[in-house]
């Protein structure tokens, strides 16, 4: 692995890292980015955060399209987990947890302050909690600023997350979800 002017770079990588950004990759990691992935983006030159992406030990990452990720975000790939990404868009000061795998589809639109986990991290004892389960977001989706999206959820295509909301269950295909348990307040949207 190389780092040079702004770009991070090994035979097939497509992945280019700004200043201010801190990259930790395994030596045992596997990355495929089939387009580009743009990490730690800018609106204006001015901008002061920073942003972190982390690799595991046999974790996986994966770009199918071209996909940019804005500044002050934390990329989490945990020891075996794997993320893959479609095509889009991640606005500013994403907090992305992956434990196991974390999917998202092409043309997804995400807006600033979101934070998508697919664990608890700890495990409650009662014999009957599960710690960690995928999550998956599909196409065309678009997600509001302030979004939580929790383990074992699993958003329909051209579905749109109201800001603020708590994504604890599935949603399916072109609704509108809102609230804190997001649920389904319009059927049948589309947007662009």
């Amino acid at each position: 692995m190389k780092y040079k002017k702004g770009v991070l770079f090994q035979t097939s990588w497509k992945f280019f890292a700004y200043q201010n950004t801190v990259i930790t990759i395994s030596k045992i990691a596997r990355i495929n980015i089939k387009n580009s992935f743009h990490f730690f983006e800018r609106w204006t030159s001015k901008d002061p955060f920073f942003s972190l992406f982390y690799m595991g030990d046999n974790s996986s990452f994966y770009v199918e399209g071209a996909f940019i990720i804005y500044t002050g975000s934390r990329v989490y790939i945990n020891k075996g987990a794997t993320l893959n990404l479609g095509s889009g868009y991640i606005n500013n000061n994403l907090n992305l947890s992956c434990f196991e795998n974390i999917t998202r589809g092409n043309n997804v639109a995400i807006s600033e302050n979101v934070t998508i986990r697919d664990s608890d991290n700890h495990t409650i004892l009662d014999g009957r909690h599960v710690k960690t389960q995928p999550v998956t977001i599909g196409n065309n989706v678009w997600i509001g600023a302030n979004v939580t999206i929790l383990k074992g959820v699993h958003i329909g295509d051209g579905s749109i997350i109201a800001a603020g909301s708590v994504v604890t269950a599935n949603i399916p295909v072109n609704v509108l979800a809102a609230g804190v348990r997001a649920h389904v307040i319009r059927t049948n949207v589309r947007w662009e």
